[in-house]
């Protein structure tokens, strides 16, 4: 309090003891001190207690001199109404050193001193139940919460509660540094038990709510009233209150103007303290809580203002308010103050346009992504527009993404082996997806193209494909990847398959470094908008550091998605020539839309510079169709253009372990002969796929046209050419005119078959006995024929057709008398009911000592044979396949009345029965 205004306390007050009551207030405050007094009898009981073991700690330390060296090195606390809180003001600056905005002197804000006569109850019990519950019973300083802050600090290994009371909050504003040391917390402890000990609690209070820090430059309860709600301070509610209050523990995390979620977060604890304390009521707490924010518009002016309102917050966590805002810190922010406006400056003219398409608002984040140093941050297009929440700072608040959150779904499924030609189906489908219903996702355009690879589906933003794809590598694979990336966000254990089209919710802020790991190849980028600090001397407090970027991918993954994100020719089908994406220099782009229009979303990077851009509406009131392009795309190409175009750009750079292949255009493998002419693509030299497997020919069985296994006829085996896109799709396939291939094996010839002639290695002479099998599955008929030489070129019948199979038995006896001593070969055609042929053969030699000119036809003896059981066995006589060995023609000793048989495999005709004794007539007549 300054001391031309009051050189001491009132003269009522001061020098009361601390238990002695207290005079009534404006009639009211008495009684309600004494029902506060009453509910804490039995608490007291206790402290007091605590307290006696606590001045027992004292007289100890007191003993060993301690509590005499630092009582006498402290300033009087008489001097509690004559100090004034000495003061620096602290200056935000940009990276070039233009200053962005300075916290000014107390006296230079806005100060209103109060009487603690004017000071309504619901005001003090709203301090004192958030910021000291024990304020009217303790001794300046709480056993308790030190104890329990104590506990907290040595489990989190850092300073993060304090346990400071209303009194040693005032003690360390009034009369101590802002240091955090052992010494200066038992100076602290022991100037407020002689604060207490001299002054009443209503002294106390009135000097710390007329001293303490509200934010928006308001120092003090009256300023605060008059800042926030333009009210004189007796006039504030129960709503307003605990607003107030709850800004003590830190005016620029609960600013009501930048942040107001979290300034309603914490008057509703405030609320919550009060009626615990029983201050209040539920009914009262309820009522309060569902006040409107009714705020007086805001008339400070700073330049970049979110970038400076998101700085001050990571300065009061960093230094703690007393630090902040009477240190006289020097704050160098990475800010570059003339990209900044450049971007307010497109941002606002690109808004003004799509107003009448129902958008009000946009933000924008660029970075360096080799630093992750923040270059400008745009949180509205109007930082002072009240009615559209301009103060809200957009590139920090949750939003749904859309499909700029694609790119990471992908990497994961390149993580697991996928490439950049994968074929995936644009087609309607189905998912499971947990206990919703089956989810069924829909294109933007509302179309489907069939198959596409994957860099098409991304680069062309395929809703269908992206989901299938998360589908089959998981979500939480999706989950682990965007956590890699520094995307914070993500922390709801319920997300489904909309996931990677922007069902979850994400800022710009931590999208736009997640894009910055793509743009310099696999680091994660954190976000740093300090550079450096110093104090008003010079002397540097914070230093300018390098900050560690650890490698979270592979290089190559980074370069291919980025070679698909900066394919103009790629996305061309769904976004046209000369769209917003296309700059006059390398860059890579990714949009997003959510459902009905609520987000637009761009990011998109060079190798040294990112932005991300947002457009829609702090409300989520939809847009009338802007989309991700034609929105926060423009803005993006704008911004991109002009901040970076004058100068020539660097392209991306390949990294080692790349190969380029020629692959089908559908499958996105190795192209094959089958396949359209081939496009290039990128693989890791490692995942090369392939040949087509699209475009393929397979061997089908003619008779059954199911897949033909080794077991079907030869001749039956047709090999024919397909179009193969998998089982789920064949029924599409057939709709669009392709050859499916078939998808069952031939069950037909599933039974081996059993065609042989029994070994003859011996030269033959006179009537020779021809035996072997002829099981076949279906069985017709079989014949026995020979031929001259071990090629022959022409048959001729040795029996007619046999309809009785054979398995290890006589086949007939082969009357050789008449013929010419040789090479000879023997051949057993059996046929199937289809009229498919399986043959055996045998190379004999003939050496009849004297050849019969006029063989005799003989009794043939009668055998019975009796039709065989087929046994299936595992060996198969294979048919010998002919060779382009000159064959001798067959010359007779005689004139032959025997009808050659040609070669081809067409079904001899009938002939001559077998004998009466089930053998055929032997050859020579």
């Amino acid at each position: 309090m300054p001391s031309h205004e009051r050189e001491t306390g009132p003269t009522d007050l001061k020098n009361n003891p601390m238990w002695e009551p207290l005079p009534p207030i404006n009639g009211t405050l008495t009684g309600d001190w004494d029902r506060g007094l009453g509910h804490v009898v039995l608490r007291g009981v206790v402290l007091g207690l605590l307290i006696v073991l606590f001045l027992a700690l004292l007289t100890m330390v007191s003993g060993l001199g301690v509590y005499a060296y630092y009582a006498t090195s402290l300033p009087s606390p008489r001097e509690l109404y004559e100090r004034t809180t000495p003061f620096k003001s602290t200056k935000i600056y940009d990276r070039h050193g233009e200053l962005l905005f300075e916290i000014f002197d107390p006296l230079g804000g806005r100060r209103t001193v109060v009487d603690f006569q004017e000071i309504p109850d619901v005001v003090v019990e709203a301090v004192v139940a958030t910021e000291d519950a024990t304020f009217f019973s303790n001794p300046g300083v709480n056993p308790l919460a030190i104890a329990r802050a104590l506990y907290i600090d040595l489990r989190s290994g850092e300073i993060v509660q304090g346990g400071s009371t209303i009194t040693q909050q005032l003690v360390k504003n009034l009369f101590l540094t802002s240091e955090r040391k052992l010494s200066r917390k038992v100076k602290e402890a022991i100037l407020s038990a002689e604060i207490t000990r001299r002054y009443s609690k209503a002294e106390i209070l009135e000097v710390y709510l007329n001293e303490v820090y509200f934010g928006n430059l308001a120092y003090g309860i009256g300023a605060a009233a008059e800042t926030y709600f333009g009210k004189e301070v007796e006039d504030l509610d129960l709503a307003e209150a605990a607003l107030l209050a709850g800004l003590l523990q830190s005016p620029a995390r609960y600013d009501p103007y930048t942040n107001p979620e979290a300034a309603l977060a914490r008057r509703r604890t405030a609320l919550r303290l009060m009626r615990e304390e029983g201050y209040i009521t539920r009914a009262q707490e309820q009522a309060a809580d569902v006040e409107p924010l009714d705020l007086r518009p805001q008339d400070t002016v700073m330049q970049a203002p979110h970038m400076v309102t998101h700085v001050r917050q990571e300065l009061e966590e960093l230094y703690g308010t007393e630090r902040l805002y009477n240190g006289g810190l020097e704050v160098y922010t990475t800010l570059d103050l003339q990209t900044q406006q450049l971007a307010e400056e497109i941002a606002q003219k690109h808004i003004a346009e799509l107003s009448e398409r129902g958008a009000t608002n946009a933000a924008l984040v660029a970075m360096d992504p080799d630093t992750g140093q923040v270059l400008a941050m745009l949180g509205s297009v109007d930082f002072y527009d009240h009615n559209m929440g301009g103060q809200v700072n957009v590139a920090t608040r949750l939003r749904q993404p859309g499909s700029a959150i694609k790119p990471f779904t992908y990497l994961a499924a390149l993580e697991q082996g996928w490439t950049a030609g994968t074929m995936l189906m644009d087609l309607e489908q189905s998912f499971p997806d947990g206990a919703n219903p089956p989810y069924k996702p829909t294109n933007y355009d509302h179309e489907e193209w069939g198959p596409v690879s994957l860099r098409t589906a991304l680069a062309c933003s395929r809703n269908i494909p992206a989901v299938s794809t998360l589908h089959e590598i998981g979500v939480p694979a999706l989950l682990e990847v965007t956590s890699r990336l520094g995307i914070r966000s993500l922390v709801r254990d319920d997300y489904g398959l909309s996931l990677t089209l922007g069902g979850g919710e994400v800022t710009l802020l931590e999208m736009t470094a997640a894009y910055g790991a793509l743009a310099n190849g696999g680091r994660r980028v954190t976000p740093q908008t300090i550079l450096y600090i110093t104090d008003q001397q010079g002397q540097v407090i914070m230093p300018e550091t390098t900050p560690e970027m650890a490698e979270v991918m592979d290089p190559r993954h980074a370069y291919l998605l980025t070679d698909i994100l900066a394919d103009d020719e790629a996305r061309i089908r769904a976004f046209g020539a000369n769209n917003p994406l296309a700059l006059s220099f390398p860059a890579a782009a990714k949009t997003g839309t959510t459902d009905d229009y609520h987000d637009s979303w761009t990011l998109g990077y060079t190798p040294r510079w990112v932005t991300g851009v947002w457009v829609g509406n702090n409300d989520n009131k939809p847009m009338d169709g802007i989309s991700g392009s034609k929105g926060a795309g423009r803005i993006w190409h704008d911004f991109m253009e002009t901040a970076l175009g004058e100068e020539p750009q660097p392209d991306f750079v390949q990294p080692h372990g790349l190969v380029e292949e020629e692959v089908c255009p559908i499958s996105g493998e190795k192209r094959a002969d089958r396949c359209p002419p081939p496009r290039t693509e990128l693989f890791l030299e490692e995942n090369v796929p392939p040949s087509c497997t699209v475009h393929t020919r397979l061997k089908v069985c003619g008779v059954t046209g199911k897949l033909a296994t080794e077991f079907c006829p030869e001749e039956s085996v047709e090999e024919r050419a397909y179009e193969d896109y998998g089982p789920a799709w064949d029924e599409w396939a057939r709709e669009q005119g392709f050859n499916v291939p078939p998808r069952e094996t031939c069950a037909l010839h599933d039974v081996p078959a059993r065609v042989s002639l029994q070994s003859l290695s011996a030269p033959l002479e006179g009537v020779v006995q021809i035996s072997g099998s002829t099981e076949i599955p279906d069985f017709a008929y079989y014949v026995v024929e020979r031929g001259l030489g071990d090629d022959p070129r022409q048959w001729r019948r040795v029996t007619p057709e046999i309809e009785a199979p054979v398995g290890d038995g006589v086949l007939c006896r082969w009357d050789t008398r008449g013929l010419e001593n040789g090479t000879y070969t023997l051949r057993l055609v059996v046929v199937d009911g289809h009229g498919h042929r399986y043959e055996a053969r045998e190379v004999v030699t003939l050496e009849n000592a004297t050849p019969t000119p006029s063989p005799t036809l003989t009794a043939t003896p009668t055998v019975s044979t009796p039709t065989p059981t087929v046994t299936l066995t595992a060996t198969q006589t294979p048919i010998p396949t002919a060779t382009s060995t000159p064959i001798p023609t067959e010359t007779a000793t005689r004139p032959s009345t025997e009808t050659p048989v040609p070669t081809d495999t067409s079904i001899p005709a009938p002939s001559a029965t077998p004998t009466d004794g089930g053998y055929p007539q032997p050859e020579g007549d």
